[in-house]
């Protein structure tokens, strides 16, 4: 299928992650059928994590919208609490939540249960790897009743049936059209370094923005003092041990070494609110 066709079809902003017209298909399907959509974010990059056409679009079916603010855990406490003002100063209703600890999914649960719907139909939406399967484990727990099929839905969706109330629904992860170059997606954390044609470019243009922002982090996290980012690649690949044949530094796989430590949360780096 060529490009400009799935754009065309697809809501202007966003692509399904397959690059295939089903996938977003099936998200504006889920859309459709949910009563409460849940936008995951990153809490390190929320802006960055965030797609404005897909909130329109969520607003067009007049559907309630929740954000959550994922791996709250990465970012200090004053940087988080910024960015739940700014999104809730917006009017935004706003969850930090974490992959450590049981009790950060508890201010989320308490809203679902205080809404007053018989039926929570929970659309768990946002970009790869902003962590929308830990999420629907922590809401799902060990409560599971099973899945439940809900008209519309063909086999194979990922739907959990919480309880007689509660049903948690995962959508396929999706691109944002329109910037879609590797480089970009990459430093969202979206596309794993091992599939990059040219790890240098973003993880340069990452090394920048940290040694810029947080000068001090890079020395903290690897142990090697350089201002400048390539320069800083051939420590790190000097220093790791990382080498072609003929003993040359590899720089490529140190810039997906720190690209790799970004998405994971290794290198702590995080942006403020703007």
């Amino acid at each position: 299928m060529r490009l400009d066709t799935v754009r065309a079809k697809a809501v202007r902003g966003f692509m399904p992650r397959t690059g295939g017209r089903g996938s977003w298909f099936r998200v504006r399907r889920i859309i459709d059928e949910a009563n409460i959509i849940l936008e995951v974010l990153d809490s390190r990059d929320p802006l960055g994590t965030r797609s404005l056409e897909l909130e329109r679009l969520v607003r067009r079916r007049g559907k309630d919208l929740l954000l959550a603010l994922n791996k709250a855990d990465l970012v200090p406490e004053n940087v988080l609490n910024d960015w739940i003002g700014f999104f809730k100063s917006r009017g935004y209703r706003v969850f930090p939540l974490s992959a450590r600890g049981r009790r950060t999914i508890l201010p989320l649960e308490e809203y679902l249960k205080s809404t007053g719907k018989r039926r929570i139909v929970l659309a768990v939406v946002g970009y790869p790897n902003v962590g929308k399967s830990t999420i629907i484990n922590r809401l799902k727990g060990r409560r599971v009743a099973g899945t439940s099929p809900i008209p519309g839905y063909t086999r194979g969706e990922k739907m959990v049936r919480v309880d007689d109330r509660l049903i948690l629904v995962d959508t396929p992860g999706v691109l944002p059209v329109g910037r879609t170059d590797p480089s970009s997606l990459a430093l969202k954390g979206f596309i794993p370094p091992e599939k990059l044609r040219d790890p240098l470019t973003p993880a340069l243009k990452l090394l920048r923005e940290v040694l810029d922002s947080m000068p001090k982090l890079l020395s903290e996290t690897y142990g090697i003092e350089e201002n400048d980012p390539y320069e800083l690649l051939e420590a790190l690949a000097h220093k790791r041990g990382l080498l072609l044949k003929g003993g040359e530094l590899n720089i490529e796989e140190a810039a997906r070494l720190i690209l790799r430590d970004w998405q994971t949360g290794k290198l702590r780096f995080y942006r403020e609110i703007p």
